[in-house]
């Protein structure tokens, strides 16, 4: 018989649905259910593309004595962390803080008022490597509720102070200046990998926001060293196994240094931050193999994770059908040279091994090699190889694919919706830009509400319950403001004004200018999380200061100006100190620092000098600008107001810091004015 989840709009809670657990969502229903039994809550959070989560699932919440024994002992509480990022985050920092280290699944121990007092992460069905089984974990937690409930209420009480104790107080409108800026270079530059390209060890992850961040200070400075360092992780990350040599698109992280093993799940936000990021380092250097990754990325988001309704999903499953029936991390990816030699033939077969780096001892596990594309010597027949490649795209389209997690995340077709169109306005692509529009419209049109407030997440066409957090406002406006750029369509702009105004009343400290995840009105968790580090994707913080500067820069308008620096106090302090986790906020600081430039190109739509002078001002590597374009003294975009034709020709006008340059129907006056 299904449980309470069967109704849910998340995959990943519609995966536990016929659990033999009796699982709530995350609800007051839940709570009051607790108090009423006098038990403590079992929270269990995690994600539909989640190895580890799919593991614990299989022996423990599939197990029927392991199921009885929570449903008889705890109210169990199951929350997908990317419908509710909230919840997710005020628990995983309980977890840091007591264990010193956090991850998913996430299993965390709850009072009936929410309050933590016991962590941890996958428990094996076994006692094994010095971690007690999950059926441990359950009986010794329910003893200590019990018989040694006053201490578990104080352990719990202890923990929510501490908490408490941790609001951050940076927004002191101080913004980060040039030392800050090369401080957190030379703190990259220790990172960094010189071998391997990246930063630090293994697991490594793909850094594309300290890249964006390279690209622009190389922009604003003229630093070599960040260009190469931004460069060469780049090519090796595309060379790599975790880029897929096949149907483009990154997989989430890399188990090893090299790049070789990624962990294979495919996350919507990473491949649009890297396509982006891509599409940015071919603007920068006219490289070929950054081109083709930026268009590949984008060509399989647009094939493997947009929906029915134009958006796009958040994720494809690292384990797949290994065609015995058995699901295998990484089966859809990895290669023998047996499966090889049965698709290709001996010799093409021994030419794609030679060409993807696959061995007979294999890079991968059971002799199964990931495809990478090694730094061989010697040349390869050009044509040869695309036949070879496409041949082997088609056999891996016959292998059973990876699951989808088809819910929308506004914040995540933010970053999708920025990435096309800037993608398929570089290269000329516009069933890109179309594509984001297409993504753009769906937002508008289910996720925000008649007073513009945003839903987190949708699926099949139906808005999910949870209010949008920090990250989505800032990441949907980004979007929107970077279609405004590529289009010239004013109603964008409009949008991501109404976004970022909820973003100053809702999510803004009046008095610091710092920032909050959750807005002032939503539902009160045991603190209201807050959190300026980018990880995975930028921060909600980090990304509402592009979004504002951005805008301001657009519109003119002062209170978002001046939000968006007190909102880069934060870099000031962290930048210099721990640059892999701000690299976002860095990239702000460099557009902020440059201005940001503001253009405007005003003639006839149909005139190819209009779209000579919008394609250059849209390639300006000049760190944030923001670019509009339109007729002359269109009332579509503020940028374009009291701007005219100069003799009759299209024009361009470039300002920074409330200075303008002399307007120029010259394209190559304007690349000029745009370069350092």
């Amino acid at each position: 018989m299904p449980n309470r989840l069967a109704h849910e709009t998340s995959p990943y809670l519609l995966q536990h649905a016929d659990n033999p657990v009796d699982w709530w969502p995350w609800s007051e229903g839940a709570f009051a259910e607790a108090r009423q039994r006098n038990l403590p809550v079992h929270l269990s959070v995690g994600y539909s593309s989640c190895h580890w989560c799919h593991v614990l699932s299989r022996e423990s919440f599939e197990d029927e004595a392991v199921a009885a024994y929570m449903n008889t002992h705890f109210v169990n509480v199951k929350v997908d962390r990317e419908e509710r990022p909230d919840v997710d985050a005020v628990y995983m920092e309980a977890v840091q803080a007591a264990t010193g280290q956090g991850g998913w699944p996430m299993t965390v121990f709850l009072t009936p008022d929410a309050e933590p007092f016991y962590f941890g992460t996958y428990f094996p069905p076994e006692p094994r490597h010095g971690s007690p089984s999950f059926r441990q974990v359950l009986e010794g937690v329910s003893s200590a509720w019990t018989d040694r409930r006053d201490e578990v209420d104080e352990v719990a009480q202890k923990i929510v102070r501490d908490l408490s104790g941790r609001e951050i107080g940076f927004g002191d409108a101080q913004v980060p200046g040039e030392g800050e800026l090369a401080q957190a270079l030379l703190g990259l530059t220790r990172d960094y990998d010189a071998t391997h390209g990246g930063f630090g060890g293994a697991p490594k992850f793909p850094p594309s926001m300290a890249v964006e961040f390279l690209l622009r200070h190389h922009a604003r400075t003229g630093s070599e060293g960040a260009l190469q360092m931004a460069a060469d992780t780049c090519e090796h990350m595309a060379r790599g196994g975790i880029y897929d040599q096949l149907g483009g698109g990154f997989a989430r992280y890399s188990v090893d240094r090299e790049w070789v093993v990624p962990h294979f799940e495919k996350m919507l936000y990473d491949n649009a931050l890297l396509c982006r990021v891509y599409a940015h380092l071919w603007r920068t250097t006219g490289s070929d193999l950054a081109r083709r990754v930026a268009l590949e990325t984008a060509d399989f988001m647009v094939r493997e994770l947009r929906t029915n309704e134009g958006g796009f999903a958040s994720a494809l499953d690292a384990d797949s059908d290994d065609g015995t029936g058995k699901h295998v991390e990484g089966a859809y990816y990895a290669w023998t040279p047996q499966q090889l030699r049965e698709v290709l033939g001996d010799e093409d077969a021994q030419l794609a091994a030679d060409h993807f780096g696959v061995t007979a001892e294999g890079t991968f596990e059971e002799g199964a090699s990931v495809l990478q594309l090694p730094q061989n010597e010697g040349v390869f027949d050009a044509e040869r190889v695309e036949s070879v490649r496409a041949r082997l795209k088609e056999a891996r389209d016959n292998r059973p694919a990876p699951g989808r997690d088809d819910k929308v995340v506004a914040a995540w077709n933010g970053l999708a919706i920025a990435a096309l169109a800037e993608t398929g306005a570089y290269f000329d692509r516009p069933d890109l830009v179309d594509a984001a529009l297409a993504a753009a419209d769906l937002l508008v049109r289910l996720h925000l509400d008649e007073h513009a407030r945003l839903a987190r997440t949708s699926k099949d066409g139906r808005v999910g319950a949870h209010a949008g957090v920090l990250e989505d406002y800032a990441d949907v406006a980004e979007g929107f403001l970077a279609l405004a750029s590529v289009t010239g369509e004013g109603v964008w702009l409009e949008f991501a004004g109404f976004l970022l105004d909820h973003v100053l009343v809702q999510f803004t400290d009046e008095e610091s200018g710092a920032l909050y995840d959750t807005a002032a009105d939503a539902e009160k968790l045991i603190r209201r999380p807050q959190d300026p580090t980018d990880n995975a994707t930028p921060s909600g913080w980090s990304a509402a200061a592009g979004a504002l500067l951005s805008y301001a820069a657009q519109t003119g308008s002062e209170p978002h100006r001046t939000a968006a620096e007190r909102a880069l106090g934060v870099v000031k302090a962290l930048g210099p100190r721990a640059p892999r986790f701000i690299g976002w906020g860095l990239a702000t600081a460099e557009a902020q620092l440059d201005g940001p430039r503001e253009v405007a190109v005003v003639g006839p739509g149909d005139n190819p000098a209009t779209r000579e002078l919008h394609r250059a001002a849209l390639l300006a590597t000049a760190p944030g600008a923001v670019v509009a374009v339109g007729t002359a003294d269109s009332d579509e975009l503020p940028l374009l107001a009291h701007r005219s034709l100069v003799d009759n020709e299209p024009t361009a006008y470039v300002c920074r810091n409330f200075t303008c340059d002399a307007p120029t129907t010259d394209v190559d006056r304007l690349r000029a004015a745009l370069g350092r």
